[in-house]
């Protein structure tokens, strides 16, 4: 156990790539990094944020001014701004090796599937299929088709049955901050409903969700989910996207905050900003505590229900 004093008064720095490069995804990011950077301030620690777009001169002048540091990126650029953020400070996110292996989606399908752990099928010759980017964000550039994968696309079979995501956030157990080895396992905050719309040409668009949520089957995807991260080496905030169907399969796994995350904040009466440091030391709390629910946009705009 660290002591307390630890966890006072540190400069923490935040950095979000899209909030300064991606205006379509620029929303989304903003709302998640407010959420954090409030729950770091509330918690009393000192928040540096990047001023100009380019991130990885930002992390270079700010992350060593900083006693911790989390990044925020697209599958393509996560593992390249991570390895350098660990350079330089503490890092509370994902290992930017687990980040890397997460980031690459027949990779991580193919080992989540050695391990037992079910992902969708092989699509079936001439049926339909989900087409996504090897490397993507969110469900920009997924649709459902009859057609073959371009370059740097992949191809899944279609699986039925309603969508969902769980938040876990996990102590460290590897890479370079192994010292700190709980052995704790990963800790839920929530599992969210995925609102996931098809739009006439066959893309996937993602329109937000509803948290906490508590469907059938809940002890399983819970199951389903903490393994999913253990067989990752994730640590910090992962979002474990999955379909429960005939069986619980695995879509995607997002080694990094989430949208979910402005929705769990909202209703979680513990702070992220603490639960973030003291599982990055490997002291997290064995469980949060959640209040109301909350259905939350593509935006990050939150309705209590």
């Amino acid at each position: 156990m660290v002591g307390d004093q630890l966890y006072t008064g540190m400069k923490v720095f935040l950095a979000e790539y899209t909030v300064c490069n991606d205006p379509d995804l620029a929303p989304e990011g903003a709302a998640m990094l407010d959420t954090l950077t409030g729950s770091f301030e509330r918690c009393g620690h000192e928040v540096f944020t990047p001023e100009k777009p380019d991130l990885e001169a930002e992390i270079r002048r700010l992350a060593p001014q900083s006693d911790a540091g989390l990044v925020i990126a697209p599958d393509h650029l996560i593992f390249r701004y991570t390895h350098l953020l660990e350079q330089f400070t503490h890092n509370i996110g994902c290992g930017s090796m687990n980040a890397a292996v997460c980031a690459n989606k027949p990779r991580t399908a193919a080992i989540l599937s050695r391990n037992g752990i079910p992902v969708p099928p092989p699509p079936a010759a001439g049926g339909r299929r989900v087409v996504k980017p090897i490397m993507g964000c969110g469900s920009r550039g997924v649709r459902l088709t009859e057609g073959e994968p371009g370059e740097g696309e992949f191809a899944e079979g279609y699986v039925d049955g309603e969508a969902l995501s769980v938040s876990l956030v996990g102590s460290r157990v590897t890479g370079n901050v192994c010292e700190f080895y709980s052995g704790a396992p990963p800790l839920l905050l929530a599992i969210n409903r995925q609102e996931i719309a098809v739009s006439d040409d066959g893309l996937f668009h993602y329109m937000g969700g509803e948290t906490p949520v508590h469907p059938a089957r809940e002890d399983e995807i819970i199951a389903v989910a903490v393994r999913t991260m253990n067989v990752l080496g994730c640590q910090g905030y992962a979002g474990i996207d999955l379909i429960a169907g005939d069986r619980i399969y695995v879509l995607d796994v997002n080694p990094r905050p989430t949208t979910s995350l402005v929705g769990i904040a909202a209703v979680m009466k513990e702070e992220i900003a603490d639960i973030l440091l003291r599982a990055s030391y490997g002291d997290a709390p064995g469980e949060v505590h959640l209040s109301g629910r909350v259905r939350f946009d593509r935006d990050g705009v939150i309705h209590r229900l």
